[in-house]
């Protein structure tokens, strides 16, 4: 019997690391997951760090526990992805410092240091704040002297991960977009952006295009999870643009990513800004293409709380079917998702409806008004981004594990009044991109799955009236903060 092919992909999100092993077809054979342990900088006010040497333990460890799953699979080549502006920096010999993730804000206190924003905004494609990852090596150097000393390099989390698999550090263009000293249109390092933030070029590593190898898996990871000597790290990209790749989208076309935070972004084929510098613009992993962004902020986070809250001991199936018998849509909540054309993130959120408390209100009306929360947000955004780029197609592409809620699917086109469409293994988005990516890096020509689920628009006026009581939500809990 012929050996299955396999890729392994590794996931580093903002909560939790995933190494999955997945087929040339895109189809998923395995998923290991552990939370990421993340420690608090005690000099900074809001400043979190992990350590690198864990995290890559723990990499090792999922990948061996993937790898028991798929045991006749000859593993091919290895790719990573990550959460954006998440950073690891390198010592002179190459070692890893420190990891810093995207939730890492150690540099807000220096904020005042970028003179002229709206030309930061012009160059990097994004409103510059302590989100970014030039402004955590601001806050390095501003008050972690010991680090700063033997900082001689930095990557992104997911190119950091194949450098640990390969020994080759390069920085990939989707990655660079996120540091705020990458010049998005011209695809390059900006002198200029080094010079706003004070940071030497020396630091920036080689840049790599999506899809590039590497080069073999060093001789003693490789002896560590039993694959072969010759498989070969290739170089991936952000999640959201590698879930987004698992759509297979066509330029104009616009994708909802929805997961831990719920990106809503549109494929442009030129670079793209909105004079009011409410959204994001990044390169894409494909050539010649850019991902213009909003984003709705920790939605999927929002919705897993409340599961916790009201469903601890009960699978999403139990929740859905609750949703579908729900027919009391009086409770409307405001739960701190993010809209681009609003300057400051609400700070205070909740749930109204109407007193005395009615004997309909079930721990359903709760979670129902949460995916209402979240599928506003996303169509809210949506329509944000429509304004400035446009967007003719019928029809938006969802991915990511929030989007295994058929109801918030059915909310979604029913609100943006756009058919949704989810390929197979949707829920594995990042692991589905990381395939392409491996096939694309082998040269394989390889028919993927291409069965898809489409989700029509129903009762449009009546979910725009709901829509109309969410921003009248929205705004109680805006007037308080």
């Amino acid at each position: 019997m012929t050996d299955q092919q396999a890729y392994i992909i590794v996931d580093i999100g903002t909560g939790n690391v995933r190494v999955a092993a997945a087929s040339p077809q895109g189809q998923v054979l395995g998923v290991a997951r552990e939370d990421i342990v993340y420690h608090k900088d005690p000099l900074y006010p809001d400043a979190l760090y992990f350590e690198p040497v864990q995290l890559w333990q723990q990499v090792l460890r999922l990948a061996r526990e993937v790898l028991a799953k798929v045991p006749a699979a000859s593993v091919k080549a290895i790719t990573a992805t990550s959460q954006r502006e998440g950073i690891v920096l390198l010592g002179k010999d190459g070692q890893s410092l420190t990891g810093l993730p995207n939730i890492d804000h150690r540099g807000r206190e220096w904020e005042h240091i970028m003179q002229d924003k709206s030309r930061i905004y012009q160059l990097t494609g994004r409103y510059p704040t302590s989100l970014f990852s030039a402004m955590k090596l601001v806050g390095i150097r501003e008050r972690r002297p010991d680090i700063w000393a033997q900082t001689a390099s930095f990557l992104s989390i997911s190119n950091w991960i194949e450098y640990q698999f390969s020994g080759v550090a390069r920085y990939e263009h989707s990655q660079a977009s996120e540091t705020l000293l990458y010049d998005v249109d011209r695809m390059e390092w900006s002198a200029g952006l080094c010079s706003a933030f004070n940071l030497h070029a020396s630091l920036l590593p080689p840049i790599a295009a999506s899809g590039a190898v590497l080069g073999n898996v060093k001789a003693d990871v490789a002896g560590a999870l039993g694959i072969p000597a010759d498989t070969k790290v290739i170089v991936g990209g952000g999640d959201t643009q590698l879930a987004i790749k698992s759509t297979r989208p066509a330029v104009d076309d616009m994708v909802i990513v929805s997961g831990t935070t719920t990106p809503i972004v549109k494929i442009t084929g030129t670079y793209t800004l909105d004079n009011e510098e409410r959204t994001w613009t990044s390169r894409d992993i494909e050539p010649g293409r850019f991902v213009f962004e909003a984003n709705a902020g920790v939605t999927g986070l929002n919705y897993q709380r409340l599961k916790e809250i009201f469903y601890p001991n009960e699978g999403y199936d139990v929740i859905e079917k609750e949703l579908a018998e729900n027919k009391h849509t009086f409770c409307m909540a405001s739960l701190g998702s993010l809209l681009a054309d609003e300057e400051v993130s609400l700070t205070r959120g909740g749930f109204i409806f109407p007193a005395p408390v009615s004997h309909l209100l079930t721990r359903g009306s709760f979670v129902w008004a949460t995916i209402l929360d979240i599928a506003c947000s996303i169509a809210k955004n949506y329509r944000i981004l429509a304004e400035v780029a446009g967007h003719k197609p019928d029809y938006i592409w969802g991915c990511g594990g929030g989007l295994q809620s058929r109801v918030l699917r059915q909310l979604i086109a029913n609100l943006t009044g756009k058919k949704v469409k989810l390929r197979h293994e949707f829920q594995q988005s990042s692991a589905v991109g990381g395939a392409l990516i491996c096939n694309q890096a082998l040269q394989l020509d390889v028919q993927m799955n291409e069965t898809t689920e489409t989700v029509h628009p129903q009762d449009e006026a009546h979910f725009a009236a709901l829509y109309a009581e969410w921003e009248k939500t929205r705004g109680y809990f805006r007037n308080m903060n």
